[in-house]
């Protein structure tokens, strides 16, 4: 069984994919970069669920695709 993610982190992953759609890839290590220089992560714990949130959606989009 995997992890379960906060509703806070999902939330704000969402905020984030619909604003920036073109920047995210399906690569851990970019979103991560990405994520520093768009928005105001306060700990790089927070940043490090986030990266990896989107890193899984944008593989899902790209799957179905």
């Amino acid at each position: 069984m995997g992890r379960i993610r906060s509703g806070r982190v999902k939330r704000q992953a969402e905020k984030l994919m619909q604003k920036y759609t073109s920047f995210f890839k399906p690569n851990f290590e970019q979103n991560k970069l990405v994520l520093s220089q768009v928005a105001m992560v306060p700990t790089k714990k927070l940043r490090n669920l986030l990266a990896g949130y989107i890193t899984k959606k944008t593989k899902i989009v790209l799957k179905e695709q």
